[in-house]
């Protein structure tokens, strides 16, 4: 299955003008990155599709990394081909960044989740 290719929150236009197609790390980066910032629940057919990271601001802060890990766990579970192995979430400004680490296809690989109000 390939997804559509998305930088910086808009599609990227391939060489005809329609949209780019994700491949390969590309691909599996996409999905990771929906699924940690769609919020669980939002979807009435796929009511576990999505993370539950918007409830880090309800917990007190020396609980959000263990709770960033459990949250990525549980929204990328269905991603065989990888495995969250860390979590780490820093507040700079208003907003939260989580950072999570996966492993992916035996390349540890880090992916920053920009989490706002």
């Amino acid at each position: 299955m390939m997804s559509l290719l998305l930088r910086d929150g808009d599609y990227v236009a391939d060489e005809t003008g329609g949209a780019a197609r994700a491949q390969g790390g590309e691909e599996t980066l996409g999905e990771v990155l929906f699924r940690l910032t769609a919020r669980r629940g939002s979807f009435p057919f796929l009511p576990r599709l999505g993370s539950q990271m918007h409830r880090l601001r309800r917990v007190k802060p020396s609980a959000w990394d263990s709770l960033a890990r459990q949250y990525a766990a549980e929204a990328l579970a269905e991603l065989a081909q990888l495995a969250v192995t860390g979590a780490r979430v820093r507040q700079e400004g208003g907003r939260l960044l989580v950072t999570v680490e996966l492993l992916l296809r035996e390349a540890g690989t880090q992916v920053t989740v920009q989490l706002e109000e």
